[in-house]
């Protein structure tokens, strides 16, 4: 008779032992050996850099501790980026590595001022490790129990910073500021429009306002949502970077008299070349008047919220906001990426994006299930949105990584008062920068004291005084940037009224040696450059 039993295979079936823990452990060991001269190397480096010169390794050449520089064209030889049909095994992988350490940007060096990032620190190369350990994705509570948690805690403290602290406050993470601008766009859109959810823009011209030295993550979400570049109204700023309120109520107005439909103000908290933070509290008027949703772009300057002294004048009105941007990979040295929107009403970010998605969102234990969400809307979503645990019901994105551990751990580490300190430091070296540069004879100011955010702008002009011709300003600005890459410092440059300045971002861990050492640096390449000019 017929057997619905399994066949007994034990006699030719014999699965080998794991030994994933022992690989993990000596590979982590031998990638160990590697990264940890690679920082050591950025450390050694600083002292060099006061004189104005880093370290130069292997005897020269175009290797310094920050960075072996190659042109593109040469640097995929030397890279060897070709894929094995046979794979090469540990050996392989560690010559791999060593080769992208060799010809990587080396941002532990605090030559290292190019961006509105550094390097992060030894917490957050943990907090990575452990990221990658638990590999799982922060769309559903059931996969990722304890990270949900953790992202759902560290947003709500985070967003009490901001004055959001009613019953439904909170936030979301996002994979950088970008996303979490243009998320917030998605979810004024849907709020004010909630039709549109559904029916799209329904013949409505909608627009946007921004600061004219805003970050282009508006204009492209403007693209990307259908709107259309043209929808997003640049509003003129004043003399320190910051936007005209009058300008915006001038703007806002005139839109609804043309016929469109102004429904989002995003503000600067720190903007990208100037470091400028947009009056808050008087957008936030010209908002209620007209009924705007006020989005606080604070991707670089929002921090400073963890320091009293600094946050008073620079987010006064933060509290009237819809939403805020916050990015820590930034200011505080959290491992990229990790950013933030927060709000003073969770409930909103999650009905703008919930769908209904039967495979994916089943509710949780500690959720209220079956129960109508928010307004009496039962969408099929996770919930009532104060009790969403199946955090992607929240976000465009299913896929999330659980960058929340990040900002988490680094918290935990430094605390709020760490983190205060860390804030005052760096604020303090960029106005030594300042000071610097200001008692020198051969360069031009573009920054403004007190410096609202940390960097700061400026020209090199032998004797103080710019050429007549703005290219030749910005050809001395740009072949001094590039020189100073031999030398172990990278800086960046922007297009200004008199041709492209440099623009110098200061770390939290830069050093004063390190800001005389880059005075030094410049006006001895300077002095090359203007000669050759």
């Amino acid at each position: 008779m017929a057997s619905n039993s399994l066949p007994d295979r034990s006699a030719t079936t014999s699965d080998p032992p794991l030994n994933r823990a022992d690989d993990v452990s000596e590979l982590l060991d031998a990638i160990k050996e590697l990264i940890v001269p690679f920082i050591r190397a950025a450390d050694e480096d600083a002292a060099a850099l006061q004189a104005g010169h880093g370290l130069v390794v292997k005897g020269g050449g175009p290797r310094t501790a920050l960075v072996e520089h190659h042109p593109p064209h040469k640097l995929g030889p030397l890279l060897d980026l070709s894929l094995p049909d046979e794979g090469r095994g540990r050996d392989g992988l560690l010559e791999t590595v060593q080769k992208i350490l060799q010809f990587s940007v080396n941002t532990w060096t605090q030559g290292f001022m190019d961006k509105l990032y550094s390097s992060t620190d030894a917490v957050g190369l943990a907090s990575e490790l452990l990221l990658a350990a638990l590999n799982t994705n922060v769309h559903v509570y059931q996969v990722s129990p304890a990270l949900t948690l953790i992202e759902k805690h560290t947003t709500r403290a985070l967003a009490s910073l901001y004055g959001f602290t009613g019953p439904h406050a909170g936030g979301i993470s996002q994979p950088g500021g970008s996303a979490s601008n243009s998320t917030a766009i998605v979810i004024a859109r849907n709020t004010l429009y909630p039709e549109t959810k559904q029916d799209g823009l329904g013949g409505r011209k909608f627009v946007l306002f921004t600061s004219a030295h805003g970050h282009y993550s508006v204009e492209k979400a403007a693209q990307m949502f259908g709107f259309g570049s043209s929808a997003v109204k640049a509003v003129a700023v004043d003399e320190d970077g910051r936007v005209d309120a009058a300008a915006l109520e001038a703007a806002v107005s005139k839109a609804k008299e043309e016929g469109e439909t102004p429904f989002f103000v995003n503000a600067t908290a720190g903007t990208t070349v100037l470091g400028s933070f947009d009056p808050i509290d008087k957008l936030a008027d010209v908002c209620q008047r007209h009924g705007l949703w006020l989005h606080v772009d604070g991707s670089w300057g929002g921090p400073v919220v963890f320091n009293e002294s600094l946050k008073k004048d620079r987010l006064r009105g933060v509290e009237r906001a819809d939403s805020v941007a916050v990015t820590p990979h930034k200011m505080l040295g959290v491992p990229m990426t990790c950013s933030f929107l927060v709000g003073p009403d969770i409930r909103k970010f999650w009905k703008a994006n919930t769908l209904p998605a039967g495979y994916l969102f089943h509710n949780v234990e500690d959720s209220v299930q079956d129960r109508p969400g928010v307004d009496g809307d039962s969408s099929g979503g996770s919930g009532s949105a104060e009790e969403v645990f199946d955090l992607a019901d929240l976000t465009p994105q299913c896929g999330r990584r659980g960058d929340a551990l990040k900002f988490f751990l680094s918290w935990t580490f430094y605390g709020s008062a760490g983190y205060s300190g860390i804030l005052e430091r760096a604020f303090d070296s960029a106005a030594y920068l300042f000071d610097l540069l200001d008692s020198h004879k051969d360069f031009v100011l573009v920054s403004r004291a007190p410096l609202p955010c940390c960097q700061v702008c400026f020209y090199y002009a032998p004797e103080g005084k710019l050429d007549e011709r703005d290219a030749e300003n910005s050809r001395r600005t740009q072949e001094i940037a590039r020189r100073l890459v031999r030398r172990g410092f990278m800086v960046d440059y922007a297009p200004g009224d008199k041709g492209k300045f440099f623009r110098v971002v200061v770390s939290r861990e830069t050093r004063r040696g390190t800001l005389e050492g880059l005075v030094k640096a410049i006006e001895a390449v300077g002095e090359e450059v203007v000669k050759e000019g």
